[in-house]
């Protein structure tokens, strides 16, 4: 199978669509597939890729378009209007074109494969119109303003796909129809208690403190400010492991806290397991790989109760969920469970267990089902008849109507 796969985002970029996207070319390519991953080009000072973003296979064929920096928040690239978008796509003669978290670069994609007459699968990851509430983008981009574009582009997909049933519930309320769950897969080799560190433990907490931590972007959406009260709580090191535009002010929120900036690959496994407690503390996650990363590396985990952590988190079985945005409660989950060794080991125990089975490659077969399913329903749109004729064709053979699918 051909597939284009259109992405807003793409290694050296790290984030969590980048990452999923990087995997699932990977598998395509291990499976026999050959995809091609059309990406808006990035900053000229961030052309190379962290180890952990590396394809692990045979080298990808990825075009870049051409881009720039997305005001008021300068870490997205967004695509300028290109021909190269429009020749990529023909060129590859796909069977199926993807539109990994479809905005500005997968909105033309959806065009073009609407021009084409090929199916396109649309997958939701980011939420776009939280994102322009708290950058502010005003109202060409606010929140109403992005539903109507994720709308008008889901609508053209044979089908979309959610990593959760939190962001399937949202794009229905929106109007978007034809979802499927589709989430995303897990290291549980490379993420594993087994990396535990005591030499890097005793670094960050050389009074035995217990270590809280967290991983992903320090940016104004991932609220990681929150994590200020726990951070003063007596007996615990907070422990933040990324990096970005927030970085200054978190550190003078969180003098006691622990700045250990990007960590990937290897370095970032150490750290996961030799962390007593993983807290994520942003609101808008649609699925939250961080998260599932922390239960893999057997941590007990503190989440929002909102968006994707409700789909990974076990409240009181895996660890707390609290309530969004809430310093205090927060707070008040590290306190309780920062006392109680026994309960953390055991929620750790259980987080484990729950992702072993979410591997990379069974989402990414996952993916392949719902390509196949999505390639029959566009025959079904574009050549009605054959369904006809295949039913005909069944009866006339004797097999008589598929009795558990109805007449």
């Amino acid at each position: 199978m051909r597939i284009a796969i259109i992405t807003e985002s793409f290694p050296p970029e790290v984030n969590g669509v980048a990452h999923s996207v990087l995997r699932t070319a990977e598998h395509l390519v291990r499976r026999g597939h050959r995809p091609l991953v059309i990406t808006p080009a990035p900053d000229r000072g961030n052309r190379r890729a962290p180890r952990s973003f590396a394809p692990a296979g045979p080298p990808l064929s990825v075009v870049r378009i051409p881009s720039v920096p997305l005001p008021g928040y300068p870490q997205v690239r967004i695509a300028l209007p290109s021909r190269l978008l429009a020749a990529a796509i023909t060129g590859h003669r796909p069977d199926i074109v993807h539109l990994a978290s479809p905005f500005v670069l997968g909105a033309r994609g959806m065009r073009v494969a609407g021009r084409l007459g090929l199916p396109a699968v649309a997958v939701y990851q980011t939420d776009v119109a939280g994102y322009t509430r708290v950058y502010r983008l005003g109202r060409r981009l606010g929140g109403a303003a992005a539903w109507r574009r994720l709308r008008t582009v889901h609508r053209a997909a044979v089908r979309t796909l959610a990593p959760s049933t939190p962001a399937a519930r949202d794009l229905t309320a929106h109007g978007v129809p034809r979802v499927a769950l589709w989430p995303r897969g897990v290291d549980s080799v490379r993420f594993h208690p087994g990396h535990r560190d005591e030499a890097l433990r005793r670094g960050l907490a050389p009074a035995g403190e217990v270590l809280v931590g967290y991983v992903g972007r320090l940016a104004p959406e991932k609220r990681v400010a929150l994590l200020a009260g726990a951070s003063r709580l007596p007996g615990v090191r907070v422990v933040v492991i990324g990096d970005g535009p927030s970085s200054a002010a978190l550190r003078a929120a969180m003098p006691d806290a622990v700045f250990l900036g990007r960590r990937v690959d290897v370095e970032l496994a150490r750290c996961y397991a030799s962390l007593d407690l993983f807290v994520h503390t942003g609101p808008l996650e649609t699925f939250c790989q961080t998260v599932q990363e922390a239960m893999a590396s057997g941590l007990p985990v503190v989440a929002p109760a909102v968006g994707g952590p409700l789909d990974l988190v076990g409240h009181r079985r895996t660890g707390l969920l609290v309530a969004p945005e809430n310093g205090d409660a927060i707070t008040r989950a590290v306190a309780e469970l920062a006392t109680d060794p026994s309960r953390r080991a055991a929620y750790g125990a259980a987080g484990r267990a729950k992702v072993l089975a979410r591997t990379w490659e069974a989402v990414g077969d996952l993916l392949l089902r719902h390509y196949e399913e999505a390639l029959a329903e566009h025959r079904r749109r574009v050549f009605p008849w054959a369904a006809v004729d295949s039913e005909r064709t069944r009866h006339h053979a004797g097999q008589g109507p598929d009795l558990q699918n109805g007449p």
